[in-house]
């Protein structure tokens, strides 16, 4: 079967696209900045369960997921569309008012204004349609195709949280203000995760980002975006990966190293530098987890002086 990812190589090459292929569109706009757009679809028992989540957290989550996406690009979210199609058994509830005091929290706190959307009866499952435009200085949106043999490669966070909350649901755990709090900051990590925008702006002052990416398909998977659009590959140290700590409480450690390398949905940045610039982020909360090599295509996982090959295993639709 054919991945989205195959598919979106497949449609660029044909109709040839070069826009395409990182997390936003960067259009030019005016001397001294260029726009960033990007678009992001959540559908109902696919991207989220209405039965695990609120309409809150649902809110904040369909608008945290697209200002990710300027952060990964080195910019600033300015203003949104959001489209709903939205079933007749919600409609007729509150749930269409919680879900937007969900979004609008979030909107406010980064200072995005919605400016248009649209609403549409659906038959069956909720969806939701976010757009969401920023900017960033002209010439200076941070690419997934810039990454060079020999950068350091750097996350931020920790990994592994939002899917270590996900497998917490899929159990039949709910999320409670009463749960222990290992469980209950994991769970949130999947309903409510949290954009790194203010790390991103310390990367955009520094200007030493080669490329970047957010862990939004899990770190196996990204890394490979980064390693396929450079045409370079990577190596990265198992102990030196920032595994979310709540995890080891609730997961066999197998299973919390599969998640750190495979979850996604933890809305971290990945990125690398040129090694002379290391030292510029000693006293920011960035973990050094490896470097980009010339073994194209390859990236190669190191623990106990033992090397193996990652292979991309995050999240796919198809």
């Amino acid at each position: 079967m054919v991945s989205e990812f195959e598919f979106i190589d497949r449609i660029k090459s044909k109709y040839a696209l070069h826009r395409l292929g990182d997390d936003c569109a960067v259009l030019p706009k005016d001397a001294e900045t260029d726009l960033l757009v990007t678009a992001d679809m959540l559908v109902e028992d696919i991207d989220f369960r209405l039965a695990w989540t609120t309409p809150e957290f649902l809110g904040h989550k369909a608008l945290a997921v697209s200002i990710s996406d300027i952060a990964a690009m080195g910019g600033s979210p300015n203003w949104a569309m959001l489209s709903i199609g939205i079933p007749e058994s919600l409609w007729n509830t509150d749930f269409i008012d919680r879900f937007y005091a969900g979004w609008f929290a979030l909107a406010a706190e980064f200072d995005v204004e919605l400016v248009g959307g649209d609403v549409s009866k659906v038959p069956d499952k909720l969806v939701i349609d976010s757009i969401v435009g920023g900017e960033c200085h002209k010439g200076k949106a941070i690419l997934r195709s810039t990454a060079k043999p020999g950068d350091a490669i750097f996350v931020t966070g920790t990994l592994g949280g939002a899917s270590g909350g996900l497998k917490l649901l899929e159990n039949g755990i709910r999320f409670d203000d009463s749960l222990p709090l290992k469980r209950r900051d994991l769970i949130l990590k999947q309903l409510q995760p949290r954009p790194h925008l203010t790390l991103s702006n310390s990367l955009i002052i520094l200007d030493i980002a080669t490329s970047m990416i957010d862990v939004s398909d899990g770190l196996s998977s990204d890394l490979t975006h980064i390693c396929s659009a450079s045409g370079v590959g990577a190596s990265i140290e198992l102990t030196r990966l920032p595994i979310e700590p709540y995890l080891g409480a609730n997961f066999p450690a197998d299973n919390c190293i599969d998640m750190a390398l495979n979850g996604g949905e933890d809305l971290g940045l990945l990125f690398t530098v040129d090694r002379k610039n290391i030292s510029l982020l000693d006293s920011l909360p960035f973990t050094n987890i490896g470097e980009i090599t010339a073994n194209v295509g390859v990236i190669e996982l190191i623990h106990d002086e033992v090397t193996t090959i990652l292979e991309p295993q995050g999240y796919r639709h198809f």
